[in-house]
C-alpha cells in the first residue's frame, strides 16, 4: 500500500468529508551516485557554516526567511501550521467546472482521495454526483507548506486531487510564433489526408503499452560495462558534430502523409499484412538457399586455381583441331595408294627384264 501523505477533510459546503491523501505517481529514474573519478570513491555533500566553513549538524539547522540583507525570521514547523490552521487541513471547495474545459499544462501532479474513518457516505456522495454532472472541482489546499490550486476528478470508482499551477505560473500562449494562415497554413487537402491519418492510428487508450525505453537502453549499455569488465572506463566523447543548420527546405506534406498512411494500417491489417510477410519469406526462403549453395559453389570453383580453369576454358577450343586431323586422313590414304600402284608397275618391269637374261644365259 501507498503511504499516507496527509491527513485533513473536504470541505463540500457544509458538508465535511474525512479523507487522507496518497501518491499516485512514482518515478523510475536511475539511482546513479557522484564519484570521485581518480579511485572510484563516493562523493558525500555536507552542509556547511558559511562564517565559518565548518559542517553543521542536521540538528541545528533551522528555515528562515531574509527580510534584509543578512537578517532572517525564523521560521518552525509549527508556524507553519499556524499561518492557516484551517488550510493545512482542509481541501477547500470552491467552485466547479466542466472537467474538459481545463487546460492539460495546468496540471502538476496527481494523488489518490480515499475516505477516512466516517468519510465513506460523504466520498461516495460528492463522486456520484461529479460523475453524473461531468464536473471538475476546484480547491485550495496546502501541501509541504505551500498552498496549491487543486482539481478534484472522478476515475473509475475514486477522487483524484491534481494539484495546478496557479494562472501567474503559466506563460502566456501569444508569446509563441505561431503559423498565421496563407502560405504557413495547411491546406483543405493536406487536412483532410492528415485526418485518415488520424483515424488509421487511433486506438484503444492502453497505458501500459508505453514504457521509457530510454531508460531500458541506458541499463543496456550499464549491463554491457559490467559483462565487459570495464565498469570503471569512461567512454570518451563523441566527434560526430551536429550538421551544420541550412535554411528550411520545401516539404511535400501530402507525399509525406500519403507515405505515412501507406506504411501504417489497422491493427487487424497490421497483424494481416505481417503474415503475409511471413508467408512471402517462407516461399522465398528455398530460393535463397539454394542461391548460397550456388554462390558456395562458384566461389570454391574459383579457389582452385586459375590453371584448372584455364584448362578448362580451352578445352572446348581442341574440338575443332581433331575434326581438322580427322579430315587429313583421307588424303594421306590416298597418296598411300598412288605411291603402293606407282611402285607395282616397276617391279612388274624389272622382274620381266630380268626374264629374257636368263633365258639366253
Amino acid at each position: 500500500m501507498s503511504r499516507v501523505i496527509w491527513k485533513g477533510a473536504i470541505s463540500f459546503g457544509l458538508v465535511n468529508i474525512p479523507v487522507v491523501l496518497k501518491p499516485a505517481s512514482r518515478t523510475h529514474t536511475l539511482d546513479l551516485d557522484m564519484l570521485d573519478k581518480r579511485d572510484m570513491a563516493p562523493i558525500g555533500y555536507q552542509r556547511i557554516n558559511k562564517h565559518t566553513g565548518k559542517p553543521v549538524e542536521s540538528d541545528d539547522i533551522v528555515k528562515g526567511y531574509a527580510y534584509e540583507k543578512d537578517e532572517y525570521v525564523v521560521l518552525s514547523d509549527e508556524d507553519f501550521k499556524q499561518a492557516n490552521v484551517e488550510a493545512t487541513q482542509t481541501v477547500d471547495i470552491v467552485s466547479f467546472v466542466d472537467a474538459a474545459s481545463i487546460p492539460p499544462y495546468y496540471f502538476e501532479t496527481p494523488y489518490y482521495l480515499e475516505p477516512d474513518k466516517r468519510g465513506e457516505r460523504g466520498y461516495a456522495l460528492l463522486h456520484e454526483t461529479m460523475r453524473r454532472t461531468g464536473r471538475a472541482a476546484l480547491a485550495m489546499v496546502v501541501l509541504r507548506n505551500r498552498q496549491h490550486l487543486a482539481a478534484l476528478l472522478v476515475s473509475g470508482k475514486a477522487l483524484v486531487l491534481n494539484t495546478m499551477r496557479f494562472a501567474d505560473e503559466v506563460l502566456p500562449i501569444e508569446d509563441l510564433a505561431l503559423p498565421k494562415g496563407g502560405k504557413q497554413g495547411a491546406s483543405a487537402r493536406e487536412v483532410d489526408m492528415a485526418e485518415k491519418l488520424v483515424e488509421d492510428m487511433t486506438e484503444d487508450w492502453a497505458p501500459e503499452q508505453y514504457r521509457d525505453t530510454y531508460r531500458d537502453d541506458l541499463m543496456a549499455v550499464i549491463d554491457a560495462k559490467i559483462k565487459s569488465g570495464n565498469t570503471h572506463l569512461l567512454t570518451p566523447a563523441s566527434e560526430d558534430t551536429a550538421p551544420a543548420t541550412k535554411g528550411a527546405k520545401v516539404i511535400d506534406m501530402m507525399a509525406l502523409l500519403r507515405d505515412s498512411l501507406g506504411k501504417r494500417g489497422k491493427p487487424g491489417k497490421r497483424a494481416a499484412e505481417k503474415g503475409s510477410d511471413e508467408a512471402t519469406a517462407a516461399e522465398e526462403a528455398p530460393a535463397k538457399v539454394s542461391a548460397k549453395v550456388s554462390a558456395k559453389v562458384s566461389a570454391k570453383g574459383s579457389a582452385k586455381g586459375p590453371a584448372k580453369g584455364a584448362a578448362r576454358k580451352s578445352a572446348p577450343s581442341k574440338a575443332p583441331a581433331k575434326k581438322t586431323v580427322a579430315t587429313k586422313k583421307p588424303a594421306a590414304k590416298k597418296a598411300a595408294a598412288k605411291q603402293a600402284a606407282a611402285r607395282k608397275p616397276t617391279a612388274k618391269n624389272a622382274a620381266a627384264k630380268k626374264a629374257p637374261a636368263r633365258k639366253a644365259a
